[in-house]
């Protein structure tokens, strides 16, 4: 089920995943990244995750999660990262773009949404193919 069918479980558990995320300290995660994706409405229908300082999506609410949401970066001196995670990194194809602005870096993850992507699922990337 998606948030689209209003599953509330679903829901609930996207919306909880989130206020963990939106809580987390400054050194584990730039608060004003999460807080400009969860400000987007494609965006704050996703299962949130933090790794190494960086967002990332996914369109399903249990591991293995999905790969093709890009993910959110800051650069070391500034600026942004968007890189898609689902190709091998370092590769010309694994750069999406690197915006100077947040809301740059956000519009380039809407824009590069895979196709159809609504809310998350419950469930794994393999309850998606």
């Amino acid at each position: 089920m998606s948030l689209r069918d209003g599953n509330s479980e679903v829901e609930d558990l996207i919306a909880a995943k989130w206020r963990l995320v939106l809580g987390m300290d400054d050194d584990l995660i730039d608060s004003k990244m999460v807080r400009a994706a969860y400000s987007h409405p494609r965006l704050r229908v996703l299962f949130p995750a933090v790794s190494h300082g960086s967002l990332q999506l996914s369109r399903c609410t249990r591991i293995p999660y999905t790969r093709d949401v890009p993910a959110l970066f800051r650069r070391m001196g500034g600026g942004f990262t968007v890189l898609r995670m689902n190709v091998p990194l370092r590769t010309e194809y694994s750069i999406v773009g690197e915006p100077e602005t947040l809301e740059e870096a956000i519009a380039l993850i809407v824009a590069n949404l895979p196709p159809g992507c609504g809310s998350a699922i419950e469930g794994t990337a393999d309850d998606l193919a």
